[in-house]
């Protein structure tokens, strides 16, 4: 579930990987078993130390024409691009064509408050400025709508004071690096990156893209249940998510990167460093088995991907998935645990059960966590008959009932469970959180 709970494993290991043979069959062997309970449908790569361990496809490319995917499959990688927005800005900083300093009011004078909003404010979610995507009714069609909409809303917070993920905050670093660049956003990541790595399958107008490779997305893909997502024009997501690649281009970007062929070491540090919310420039920060993760996640309409790097020992993951909204997250840290020699669990099927909307709206309301970062409050909500979970700030998931009481998402891990306890009162008292192995609790306070 897409929730700010952060999970630390700090445990022994033995830094001597498995032989390359037998870490690819239990990847392999890992992956197919996501895939054959409907929770994987995409391409995979996983490298270590320069070595490739694992490349290839699983699922439907297209389940109308039983065409399969392979590990040349395009998919879109949506929130995966904010890493390449970020390193653009970056490589414009080393220019000296702009500053992480400048300000919002720079490149557009009338914005408000846009003397308190910095670049790195937008880099790192906490300029404040609202997320359009969370808006009803509104989808731009270009930066003078997006401006115009942005500056009706009043910030969420101070600029600097806080933390809240808003793609309108990679949109206008889109829209920045053209007016610093004087080219298109899309020529300034060519210019800079695609070329320079010879990335030749990835781009970014993903819904005029002809030819065999390009995978259909699919909003549902179940047993019972496919449906292709509506594809959007490039246009909205702009620099937050327009960006489509392969696990191939996707492992140029990050031999890239490793060998600081685009950026110098010094702001690739500046980028992993976390600033709020395990945040840093483009990129989450967080540690599993002692080690620092990069990593992102993205989601759009029909695709799913997460791409996750522990620099240190150069070990790349990618998933790509054309099933949008599953937690691939889980994927990537059973993965992790092969390489490392650590336990890990195979993905089991579960089995819903159907329960009246009575039953469900009991345990609508407000839950205050506790977690390693604090006090964290989750709301639980209807929406068209389904149960859903959202942590402040968060994206909602929906719960899917195994149990009276007890829930689990779809899209996550089997580890992943929510249980609601009833008091003595008859009345939903508490919410307990399963996540990877790892419990939370907190009381219903509305």
């Amino acid at each position: 579930m897409k929730r700010v709970l952060s999970i630390v494993f700090a445990v022994c290991f033995s830094p001597t990987l498995f032989a390359q043979e037998t870490t690819g069959e239990k990847i392999d062997k890992l992956i197919k078993g996501y895939t054959e309970t409907g929770k994987f449908n995409g391409s995979a790569l996983v490298a270590s130390r320069d070595k490739i361990l694992l490349e290839k496809g699983y699922g439907y490319k297209n389940f109308r024409d039983s065409t399969l995917n392979d590990s040349s499959t395009v998919f879109q990688i949506a929130s995966v691009t904010k890493q390449f927005t970020s390193t653009v800005i970056l490589k414009l900083v080393e220019l000296n064509k702009l500053a992480l300093t400048d300000k919002l009011n720079k490149y557009y004078p009338d914005f408000p408050k846009g003397e308190s909003i910095s670049i790195e404010n937008l880099l790192t979610h906490t300029s404040g400025i609202l997320d359009w995507t969370n808006s009803i009714n509104f989808f731009p069609k270009n930066e003078q709508s997006l401006i115009g909409f942005l500056k009706t809303k009043a910030l969420d917070f101070s600029p600097g004071t806080s933390w809240r993920y808003s793609n309108s905050n990679y949109s206008l670093l889109g829209y920045i690096i053209q007016k610093a660049s004087g080219m298109s956003y899309e020529k300034a990541v060519r210019e800079y990156i695609f070329n320079p790595l010879k990335m030749t399958h990835s781009g970014f107008d993903f819904k005029n893209l002809s030819g065999n490779k390009k995978a259909t997305g699919y909003s549902t893909f179940s047993d019972s249940s496919k449906t292709e997502g509506i594809v959007y024009d490039s246009v909205a997501p702009f620099a937050a998510g327009e960006i489509y690649s392969t696990v191939g281009d996707l492992y140029k970007w990050h031999k890239g990167l490793q060998s600081y062929k685009i950026i110098n070491k010094a702001s690739l540090e500046r980028a992993y460093t976390p600033v709020k919310s395990h945040y840093g420039y483009g990129w989450i920060i967080d540690s599993l088995f002692t080690r620092r993760i990069t990593s992102h996640s993205g989601n759009i309409s029909g695709f799913s991907s997460n791409l996750a790097r522990i620099t240190e020992d150069n070990i790349f993951v990618v998933l790509l998935n054309n099933k949008e909204g599953s937690g691939l997250e889980a994927i990537t840290n059973n993965i992790f645990a092969i390489l490392y020699n650590q336990s890990y669990s195979m993905p089991v099927k579960r089995h819903p059960i159907k329960l009246s909307e009575e039953i469900l709206k009991k345990y609508i309301g407000t839950y205050d966590v506790l977690s390693p970062h604090g006090s964290l409050q989750e709301e639980v909500t209807m929406e068209k008959g389904k149960l859903m979970l959202q942590a402040h700030g968060k994206t909602k998931s929906e719960l899917v009932a195994e149990k009276e009481n007890y829930f689990f998402d779809l899209f996550e891990d089997n580890e992943d469970d929510v249980e609601f306890v009833i008091g003595t009162n008859g009345k939903v008292d508490k919410i307990v959180l399963f996540q990877n192995g790892v419990t939370y609790s907190g009381k219903k306070i509305i």
